[in-house]
């Protein structure tokens, strides 16, 4: 049987021994992943260049930017004018809540200066009933 110092000692020999070789294990995985990651930059690159060029070459014409800057621009117009058309329909709901509590600030001044009738505020009787006149039921 090992005696525990030694067997520590034969696993830490074997680590520093395998140090080198992970070390360089690991740091050729990251230089591959690296590798594939500037690759895929570059090609991203390259097709969207590619995309650019394909865009302003003579062969193609002005015809398809054109009908492309038209196309963005009327989504721009189309969304300017729904904006403002929620704006106005806001603004119409604001002033007509405005213009209630302007009426109904009117209601209550005039009720302060006892304009109405008792009947009429407190919701007893209308203000043409004839308490003398009998209400005649058929039936």
């Amino acid at each position: 049987m090992l005696h525990p110092n030694v067997f520590s000692s034969l696993v830490l020999e074997r680590i520093v021994v395998k140090a080198p070789f992970l070390k360089k294990q690991y740091s050729q995985q990251e230089s591959a992943k690296l590798r594939q990651q500037i690759q895929m930059l570059q090609n991203s690159n390259r097709s969207l260049s590619n995309w650019r060029i394909g865009l302003s070459e003579a062969s193609r014409g002005s015809g398809p930017r054109r009908r492309l800057s038209w196309q963005m621009k009327a989504c721009v117009f189309d969304q300017m004018y729904e904006n403002q058309s929620v704006i106005a329909e806001m603004e119409r709901f604001q002033q007509a809540n405005t213009a209630i509590g302007q009426d109904l600030n009117a209601i209550h001044e005039l009720a302060s200066w006892n304009f109405f009738g008792a009947a009429i505020i407190e919701g007893g009787g209308s203000a043409y009933s004839h308490p003398d006149k009998k209400i005649l039921h058929l039936g």
